[in-house]
């Protein structure tokens, strides 16, 4: 029997959980701010994420866990940045790299938890938002506070919450610029909707 050239771990349904979050930006103030949340029962200023549904798209449990937590609607903000998923126009056996597009509302982020032998693994994906209307009350144990984006950095309680919103601002900002091709970064890039390559290879 051929062993795997990589390691590799098998995880059956009930040792591993899905949630996702969302880093929500308000860009209606200058400057712009981020949401955080305030779980007074644990003194912990944490970002929105929750469990996903049995048959729901991460998506839409980034915005519903957002909506359920803080009581704010959500849109998923396009941004432009790398990934290794090929786009829809890509040829099946296009090379793994990574390549940057325009416009993808997908997750920028993965956190892989492991809970411990008997509980697996949980993973944690985030997603970067716009904040919509006030849609009702959130959960009672939260309290949704808008903060200047270096002010929300130090305020998170946990160093991981704090590097996943740093990430997520490099990732805004780089959206707002025009890329410019990287001779040795090793990364194509695509920009447009038509998903023109510039191979910086």
């Amino acid at each position: 029997m051929a062993a795997s050239s990589w390691k590799s771990t098998l995880y059956p349904s009930e040792k591993f959980v899905e949630a996702c979050g969302a880093i929500v930006f308000d860009t209606s103030t200058k400057p712009k701010q981020v949401m955080l949340l305030y779980h007074a029962g644990w003194d912990e200023w944490l970002l929105p994420k929750g469990r996903r549904n049995c048959n729901e798209s991460r998506k839409d449990a980034a915005i519903r866990e957002v909506r359920e937590e803080s009581g704010y609607d959500i849109q998923l903000r396009p941004v432009t940045m790398a990934t290794r998923a090929p786009s829809d126009l890509e040829t099946a056996d296009i090379k793994d790299i990574a390549r940057t597009y325009d416009s993808l509302t997908e997750p920028f982020m993965l956190d892989v938890r492991d809970l411990g032998k008997t509980k697996g693994v949980k993973l944690v994906w985030w997603f970067i938002a716009e904040l919509g209307e006030i849609a009702g009350d959130g959960e009672q144990q939260f309290k949704p506070k808008f903060f200047q984006c270096d002010e929300a950095i130090q305020t998170l309680t946990f160093q991981k919450d704090r590097d996943v919103l740093i990430k997520a601002l490099e990732v805004v900002e780089c959206s707002a610029e025009k890329y410019t091709p990287q001779t040795e970064s090793g990364v194509e890039f695509v920009h447009g909707s038509d998903a023109t390559l510039e191979i910086t290879n």
